[in-house]
């Protein structure tokens, strides 16, 4: 998907003239303040300090994605889109790019993170829209969104929904009657216990999305992406993402 995204943004900036002019990109680590507001709960993890927000500024447009190593860079347009993709640091700042070019060009407009109470509205919404949209009887989360998770059980019931996630800190508690299984070595039974599944884009961050697309596509399951980080992937490959309470960044 990264170099999916690294082609569409060699095409499409240089038939727009931001490649050529090199453009100006400014990236930076957003303070939790500054990423999400001040929420009523505490427990998201931009808050508890276990990820960051990165933002990037391209021509006018904002575009932001979650990521656990924070990166300040300031550059050309083409020094990000031929530039290596090896680390979280890295990768964080392509993708906060690519949805800040999204959105300047057009693909996809809202890429900044909604803030204060706005984030337990979306995950009500999502639970909804899930409930709503086919019914599904049990729902997988590959992220532990807090808010998300306890709008799924709060719909679904704990026993049909499935949480998986990488932090070494919270694989084996529990959240809302939910054991959070570890990510790396339980998706196969993530999978096989739900209907539907919603991916948080940070895995495009993370290197894991494409492993992740391609067990799902092969078990035929269903999937939707929620938060800012995969604005522009799922603009561009037309995957679904629910993320109801994104700003605009123009």
């Amino acid at each position: 998907m990264l170099e999916r995204l690294r082609t569409w943004m060699r095409e499409e900036s240089t038939q727009a003239g931001l490649r050529a002019s090199l453009v100006t990109v400014s990236a930076r680590g957003l303070s939790p303040e500054e990423a999400i507001g001040t929420p009523t709960r505490r427990d998201y993890p931009l808050l508890t300090g276990k990820e960051r927000m990165v933002e990037a500024l391209v021509d006018g447009a904002r575009g932001q994605a979650f990521t656990d190593a924070p990166r300040d860079f300031t550059g050309s347009l083409v020094d990000i889109i031929e530039g290596p993709l090896t680390d979280n640091r890295e990768r964080g700042v392509f993708v906060a790019t690519a949805n800040a070019l999204a959105a300047r060009l057009g693909l996809t407009s809202d890429t900044v993170h909604c803030q204060d109470d706005e984030p337990e509205e979306c995950a009500r919404r999502i639970a909804a829209e899930l409930k709503q949209n086919g019914s599904p009887q049990r729902v997988g989360l590959v992220g532990l969104n807090p808010a998300i998770a306890e709008a799924l059980v709060s719909t679904f019931r704990a026993s049909n929904v499935t949480i998986t996630d990488r932090d070494p800190d919270i694989i084996g508690t529990s959240r809302f009657g939910v054991e959070i299984l570890d990510g790396q070595d339980n998706l196969e039974t993530l999978i096989e216990r739900s209907d539907v599944v919603l991916m948080t884009g940070t895995t495009l961050v993370g290197g894991t999305w494409n492993d992740i697309q391609s067990r799902l596509d092969a078990a035929r399951v269903p999937f939707h992406v929620f938060g800012v980080t995969g604005a522009a992937a799922c603009a561009l490959a037309g995957f679904s993402r629910l993320c109801f309470c994104a700003h605009s960044c123009l």
